[in-house]
Order: C-alpha cells, then sequence, then structure tokens
C-alpha cells in the first residue's frame, strides 16, 4: 500500500512541477554555488559565479557562466586559480530535466609558493579550453524565479612547470563539480 502510494505522490509531483515548468521559456540570470574536485588536486574546492540561462524552446536552451574557483597541488605548495568563462548547450527531455554540453576559456593563474619562488620560478597566467558534460534539474520557485541544480565533468589538461616535487608536464585536471542556484527572470 505505501510503495503504491509512494510511487502515485511522486508521480503527481513531477506532473505539477513538469506543468508549471512549460511556463519557464525566457532568459534568466542569478548567481551559484558548488564543489569541485579534479583528479590530482590535493582536496576538493568551492567554486561561486554567476549564470545567464535562455530557455528557448521547450525543449532547448543555452547557458553563459563565469565562475571562480581554485585548487592545490603538491602539498599545497602550487595554488591553481582560475575563472572558466563557459557556454552550454541545454537539451530537455522533459521539462524539469536537461543535459549539456559545452565549452569553457579558463584563464588560468599559477601560484607557485615562495619555496618554488626563491629558486626561481615565477607565478605565471594561461589561458586553457575545456570541454564539459553534464545534467541536472530545474525547479520553478514562483513565476519568475528556478531553483537549479547540476552536475557537470570538465576534460582539462595543465602544464605545470619542471618542479622538483610538483607534477610536470601535463597533468590530469578534469573534473567533476556539483553545483545549484537560483536564476531570476530578466
Amino acid at each position: 500500500m505505501f510503495k503504491k502510494m509512494s510511487w502515485g505522490m511522486l508521480l503527481g509531483i513531477f506532473m505539477v512541477l513538469s506543468v508549471s515548468a512549460n511556463g519557464q521559456v525566457g532568459a534568466y540570470f542569478g548567481p551559484h554555488l558548488g564543489i569541485q574536485k579534479p583528479k590530482e588536486a590535493d582536496k576538493s574546492n568551492y567554486l561561486v559565479g554567476t549564470t545567464l540561462r535562455l530557455k528557448l524552446l521547450s525543449v532547448l536552451g543555452a547557458e553563459a557562466s563565469i565562475s571562480y574557483r581554485q585548487e592545490e597541488y603538491d602539498a599545497n605548495n602550487v595554488t591553481v586559480r582560475n575563472w572558466p568563462v563557459t557556454v552550454t548547450g541545454l537539451l530537455y527531455p522533459f521539462p524539469i530535466l536537461y543535459g549539456g554540453v559545452g565549452a569553457g576559456w579558463y584563464n588560468t593563474t599559477f601560484d607557485y609558493d615562495a619555496m618554488y619562488n626563491a629558486i626561481g620560478y615565477s607565478d605565471e597566467t594561461k589561458q586553457e579550453m575545456g570541454w564539459h558534460l553534464g545534467a541536472g534539474v530545474e525547479l520553478p520557485v514562483s513565476s519568475s524565479v528556478v531553483l537549479f541544480g547540476d552536475v557537470r565533468y570538465v576534460f582539462l589538461d595543465y602544464e605545470f612547470k619542471d618542479l622538483p616535487n610538483a607534477p610536470s608536464g601535463k597533468v590530469d585536471a578534469d573534473f567533476h563539480s556539483i553545483t545549484a542556484g537560483l536564476l531570476f527572470q530578466l
């Protein structure tokens, strides 16, 4: 009995959200927060940014975002900071669920610890291109506000200088991120 009622309630909630999501076509802008962890980084870190999302049709959308994030390598002796500017194509197979694919331009600063600066290494900034895949959910909070959450996998490689203890050459900096945000209709 409880199992049938639970599935029925879940289906009913999904249908109500789907119907209200159909009216969400338009332009939206708002903040996002997330957590990300590159494969070879020392630990997980947070990201913060803004998102502009255009829902063109009930099944197609586009997104542009800018974020700030950083990660540590070589026991916190190398800090990598970047400001990714990304664009994403969105496909909505259901009104509240979407998948996305896109590209990003990562303005990346490599900040070397004083230990490395003392032996001739200096901080540097580079630009890197990356690609991403993801999926998420959009939940209408009101007629002009949407709550979203998504998971993305980013394909990105870094070029480190040849340091005694740090990774040298190309480093697999691929990462996954979990992001949530609020979007306000423009």
